[in-house]
C-alpha cells in the first residue's frame, strides 16, 4: 500500500500531524505517539529520535521482519545478492523479475522501496537539523549530534544516487502538505556531478563533527570519523569510476588514504569466517555496522538460508558463475591448466574464502557431511521438504552461526552484525583507485602504500598467495576486480561494481548457473546446469527505475531515468 507520495510528506514516525478542531470530547491527546514540543524539550528523546533515523520504516513484504530494516537491503529474506550473478533466491520473493530484466516503474520487485524509504528519511534529518537549536544540550554534544545527522542524511543520499544517477537535492527545507508543493526544487533532479559533490560535502562536513570512537555512553553501531570518511571513500571510487566519470582517481586514492591514516582500523585475525559473526569491541575491522540484540532479532539466517535437509529453506543460493571465480589456494585461477583444478573433484584446494562462503556437497555443516548429489542426497531433491532443496546445488554459508539453532530459532538466532563498511573494502577501494592513478606497484604521493600492496593484505589475511610484482596495470585491474568479489561477496557490492565498470551487460547476461551431481556407487559426476532461466540485462538497467507512483505523485514532473 502506498504510504507516501513523495519526500515532502509528513511521514516522521515520532511526530503527531495536528489537526485543528473545536475544543471538545474529541480534541485529545495521543498516547502513541509524542508530540514535538515532548522531543524539543527533552534532550534524551530527541537523541533517541536521531538514533532511531538508523532503521526506517517498512514499506514492503519480508521487509524488516523483527526489526525495522536499516540502509540497503542487509540481512532479509532475499539479499541484495539475488539481483546479481552471486545467488538467486531460492523462491523468488519479488526478485526473478530483476534477473530476468522485467524492471518496470510499474514493478520493481524488491527494488522498489529505496526512493521512499530515502526520501522520507532525509526529510526526518532535516526537521532534526531545523530545531537541534531549540534542545538544550552541551555544545560539543550538539556538534556531534548535527554530525550525525548530516551522516545519515548522506548515506540516504548515497543510497540514492548508486541506485538512480543523479537525484532530487532537498537542502535543509521540509515540506508539509499545507505548504506549496508546487515548488520546481521538489521535482528537479539535480546532475549527478551535482549531487555527488553535495553528498561528499555532507561527508566532509559530518567527519569534522564526528569523534573518532564512540565512548562507553554511545552505542557502536552510531556514526563515527571512520563512518563518514569510509563513505567518502566508497563514494569517490564511484564518481572516478566509468558509469559515473564524475570525479577523479586521485581524489578516491586521497580518499580511501585519509581512512587508513586514521591509524584506527586493521583487518581481522580471528579467521574470515568468524569476522562475520563478531560484532565485539575487539573486532578492529569495524568501521561502521548495524548490530542486533536478543531483543531486536532480524531474520533468522541459518533457517531462512540452510539446507533442506537440516530443515532450513534454502534461501539465497550462490550460482556456479560466483564459484568458478574462487582461484585454487595456489592462487591459479581454476581456467589455468597448471592450476590443479579437477572438475570432477572440484571443491578441494581451493581459496580458503570459499569454504567459509558457500555450503557444498561433501562439505561439513552442523557435524554432519551435504548431500546435494542424486539420487538419494539428503540435502538434494531426493531429501526431505523437497520443495526447498536448492536450485544451483548450493547453500550460504556466511554470516551462518553454527551456534544458534536452525530448528525452532524463532528468538534465539540472527543476531549477527551486519557490515555497511569494513577496513578491507577501503584497502580494495584504494588498490583499485591507486592502480587507476599510478598503476601496479607505485606508492602515490601522500599514500603509504601501493595497490599491489593493499590487496596482497587481504588476500594474507585469507591465506592466499601474494600477487606479483610486475603485473600490468590491466592484469591488476582484473586481480582487483575478483578479489572485491570473493572478499566482498553477499555484502551488497557486486550489484553496484558490475554496473559502475559497465561490465553488467556482459556478467548479468551469462546464464545463471548450478551444478547437477549424479552418483552412482561410489562415483560422482558434476554438470552443470541453468538454475535459473530467462537472466538477461539491458542498458537501461544500469540504473533503477524510479517508480511510477513517485512520478506520479509530482504530476508527472520527476524526470524518469532513460529507457524506462
Amino acid at each position: 500500500m502506498k504510504k507516501n507520495l513523495f519526500p515532502y510528506l509528513l511521514l516522521i514516525t515520532c511526530l503527531p500531524v495536528f489537526i485543528s478542531c473545536k475544543k471538545d470530547f474529541l480534541d485529545i491527546q495521543a498516547t502513541d505517539r509524542i508530540s514535538e514540543q515532548a522531543l524539543l524539550g527533552d534532550s534524551s528523546l530527541f537523541e533517541n529520535f536521531v538514533t532511531n533515523r538508523y532503521i526506517g520504516v517498512r514499506l514492503q513484504d519480508k521487509e524488516g521482519d523483527g526489526t525495522n530494516p536499516g540502509f540497503g537491503r542487509a540481512f532479509e529474506y532475499a539479499m541484495w545478492s539475488s539481483l546479481t550473478d552471486e545467488s538467486i533466491y531460492n523462491n523468488d520473493d519479488n526478485t526473478w523479475l530483476v534477473q530476468r530484466g522485467l524492471l518496470a516503474p510499474e514493478n520493481t520487485g524488491i527494488a522498489g522501496t529505496i526512493w521512499a524509504r530515502s526520501y522520507r528519511s532525509i526529510r526526518e534529518c532535516n526537521w532534526a537539523l531545523q530545531n537541534i537549536d531549540k534542545v538544550t544540550m552541551s555544545a560539543d554534544h550538539k556538534t556531534r549530534v548535527t554530525a550525525e545527522l548530516r551522516f545519515i542524511r548522506a548515506y540516504r543520499y548515497h543510497d540514492l544516487i548508486r541506485n538512480y544517477g543523479g537525484v532530487v537535492l532537498m537542502g535543509n527545507d521540509v515540506y508539509n502538505l499545507s505548504d506549496n508543493l508546487q515548488d520546481a526544487k521538489l521535482f528537479t533532479r539535480s546532475t549527478l556531478q551535482e549531487s555527488m559533490n553535495y553528498v561528499l560535502a555532507e561527508l566532509d562536513a559530518a567527519a569534522a563533527g564526528l569523534p573518532q570512537n564512540n565512548g562507553s555512553n554511545w552505542v557502536n553501531g552510531r556514526a563515527t570519523k571512520g563512518a563518514a570518511l569510509g563513505l567518502k571513500s566508497r563514494l569517490t571510487l564511484y564518481a572516478a569510476s566509468p558509469l559515473y566519470n564524475v570525479g577523479t582517481w586521485v581524489a578516491a586514492v586521497t580518499a580511501a588514504q585519509a581512512v587508513i591514516s586514521l591509524n584506527k582500523y586493521s583487518l581481522y585475525t580471528g579467521g574470515y569466517a568468524n569476522l562475520f559473526t563478531d560484532a565485539t569491541a575487539a573486532n578492529t575491522e569495524t568501521i561502521f555496522a548495524r548490530l542486533y540484540t536478543k531483543n531486536a532479532g532480524h531474520t533468522h539466517l541459518e533457517i531462512a538460508n540452510g539446507p533442506n535437509g537440516y530443515g532450513g529453506w534454502g534461501g539465497n543460493l550462490p550460482l556456479q558463475n560466483l564459484v568458478d571465480d574462487y582461484q585454487m589456494d595456489n592462487g591459479k585461477s581454476i581456467t589455468d591448466g597448471t592450476s590443479g583444478y579437477n572438475a570432477q573433484n572440484p571443491y578441494v584446494n581451493r581459496d580458503p574464502r570459499f569454504y567459509a562462503t558457500i555450503v557444498y556437497n561433501g562439505s561439513t555443516y552442523r557435524g554432519a557431511t551435504v548431500e546435494t548429489f542424486t539420487p538419494g542426497g539428503k540435502d538434494s531433491k531426493d531429501g526431505p521438504e523437497n520443495w526447498n532443496t536448492s536450485k544451483t546445488g548450493y547453500y550460504l554459508k556466511k554470516y551462518m552461526n553454527d551456534a544458534y539453532p536452525l530448528q525452532n530459532p524463532w528468538g534465539n538466532a540472527g543476531f549477527q552484525p551486519w557490515y555497511y563498511i569494513r577496513y578491507a573494502e577501503i584497502l580494495l577501494n584504494f588498490a583499485e583507485a591507486s592502480n587507476e592513478a599510478s598503476g601496479a606497484d607505485v606508492v602515490p604521493a601522500g599514500a603509504t602504500l601501493s595497490a599491489r600492496t593493499a590487496v596482497n593484505l587481504v588476500r594474507a589475511r585469507a591465506g592466499m598467495p601474494a600477487l606479483a610484482a610486475g603485473l600490468s596495470q590491466t592484469a591488476m585491474r582484473d586481480a582487483i576486480r575478483n578479489e572485491r568479489r570473493i572478499e566482498l561477496a553477499f555484502e551488497e557490492h557486486r550489484f553496484y561494481d558490475v554496473r559502475r565498470w559497465k561490465i553488467a551487460d556482459v556478467t548479468e547476461n551469462r546464464p545463471a548457473q548450478g551444478i547437477n551431481i549424479t552418483r552412482s556407487g561410489s562415483t560422482l559426476t558434476y554438470a552443470t546446469k541453468v538454475a535459473l532461466d530467462g537472466r538477461a540485462f539491458a542498458a537501461k538497467h544500469y540504473w533503477l527505475p524510479i517508480p511510477r507512483a513517485e512520478i506520479q505523485a509530482s504530476g508527472n514532473k520527476i524526470q524518469q531515468n532513460t529507457g524506462y
